[in-house]
C-alpha cells in the first residue's frame, strides 16, 4: 500500500510503500494465518528475548543504513542490544521544547492526523474506520465529542522516546490487553489495531489546555509500553515513556473549543496526508476562552 506524508509547511508529498512482508501478511489468505502465530503472546515474548540479547546486535548498522539514521543526533555508546539502540536517547538540543505556555507540542517524532471527534466516537485511519470507544471508556469519552483526536504514527526509523505535551499532573495509568498487530497502513484494510493491540491509557490535567487523554498503543514484534510514571506531577518536555521495538501509535484526546491545531496540520489531515512532526515541536495553540479558564483556576 503506498501513503503519504509532508514535511510542516510544505505541499511536498512524501510518498511511503508498504514492506514485501507487510503486504504478504496481511493481502493473502496464507499470510494472514502466518499472522496468527506472529500475533500470539510467545511469539512476542520469543521477540522480545532475542532484540534484547547480544545476538540481536548485528542488526543496528543495517537499520541505520537502511533508514538513514543520523547517529549524531543520538548519545554515543556502545549498544548491549538491539532494542537498546531502538530505545537510545537523543541529545536533548536536537530536539528542543517549545516552552510557551499557550502552544500544545507534540510527545513524539512522528505522523500526524488529526480527527474531530463525533457523536459516534469513531476515527478514521486512511480509508477505515475505528471506534474511539474501544480506546478507553465510554463514559469518559462523552466529555470530548466535538474536540479532536490527534494521531501520532511512529514508524521503526523514527525516535520512540515520548514527552507530556503540557505541564500539569496525573493519575494512575490503566493497562488493557490485546493482540500485536502492526500500526503501518496496509494492516488497517483487515485489523482493527486500536480494539486488538495492547494499550495504556491515563488523563492528563494540563496548566493549559485542560483534561488530555493520552493513549500508547503497541505494535507486532515486541509493541511493549513502557511508561516511567503512575500518579505524578510533569513538565513540559519531561519524558514520559518509551516504546520498544516495533511502530507504535500515540493517540491524544482533547476537548472542544480548548486549542487550534496549525494550519498545515488541519489541511494536510482534511486531504488524508499526514504531517512529519518533532517531539517538542508546537502543534497547535490554546484558545484564548481556554487560557482565561485555567488562569482563573490557578489562581
Amino acid at each position: 500500500m503506498i501513503y503519504y506524508s509532508r514535511q510542516r509547511n510544505s505541499k511536498d508529498n512524501i510518498i511511503t510503500e508498504s514492506s514485501k512482508t507487510l503486504n504478504f501478511l496481511y493481502g493473502c489468505f496464507l499470510g494472514r494465518l502466518i499472522l496468527k502465530i506472529f500475533t500470539r503472546k510467545f511469539f512476542s515474548n520469543l521477540m522480545a528475548l532475542y532484540m534484547n540479547s547480544k545476538l540481536s546486535r548485528h542488526r543496528i548498522k543495517r537499520f541505520i543504513d537502511k533508514n538513514n539514521i543520523n547517529k549524531y543526533e543520538y548519545e554515543l555508546k556502545k549498544y548491549k542490544s538491539y532494542n537498546e539502540f531502538f530505545t537510545r536517547k537523543v541529545i536533548q538540543t536536537k530536539r528542543p521544547i517549545n516552552a510557551r505556555k499557550s502552544i500544545l507540542i507534540s510527545p513524539c517524532d512522528s505522523k500526524l492526523m488529526v480527527y474531530n471527534i463525533n457523536e459516534d466516537l469513531t476515527l478514521k485511519i486512511k480509508d477505515a474506520y475505528y471506534s474511539i470507544d474501544s480506546l478507553v471508556e465510554k463514559r469518559i469519552l462523552e466529555d470530548y465529542i466535538d474536540g479532536y483526536a490527534l494521531v501520532f504514527r511512529l514508524t521503526t526509523d523514527n525516535y520512540h522516546r515520548y514527552c507530556y505535551v503540557d505541564s500539569g499532573s496525573k493519575g494512575i495509568n490503566y493497562h488493557i490487553n490485546g493482540v500485536l498487530h502492526t500500526v503501518q497502513p496496509i494492516s488497517l484494510k483487515k485489523y482493527n489495531f486500536f480494539k486488538t493491540n495492547g494499550r495504556e491509557y491515563t488523563i492528563l490535567n494540563t496548566n493549559n489546555f485542560g483534561k488530555i487523554i493520552e493513549v500508547e498503543v503497541g505494535a507486532l514484534g515486541i509493541g511493549r509500553i513502557v511508561n516511567h510514571h503512575e500518579v505524578h506531577t510533569f513538565k513540559k518536555g519531561e519524558e514520559k515513556g518509551y516504546f520498544e521495538f516495533g511502530g507504535s501509535t500515540i493517540v491524544l484526546l482533547v476537548k472542544k473549543n480548548t486549542i487550534v491545531i496549525d494550519e498545515d496540520i488541519l489541511e494536510n489531515s482534511k486531504e488524508g496526508i499526514e504531517t512529519i512532526v518533532k517531539y517538542g515541536e508546537g502543534i497547535a495553540k490554546a484558545k484564548t476562552i481556554t487560557r482565561i479558564i485555567n488562569k482563573i483556576k490557578n489562581i
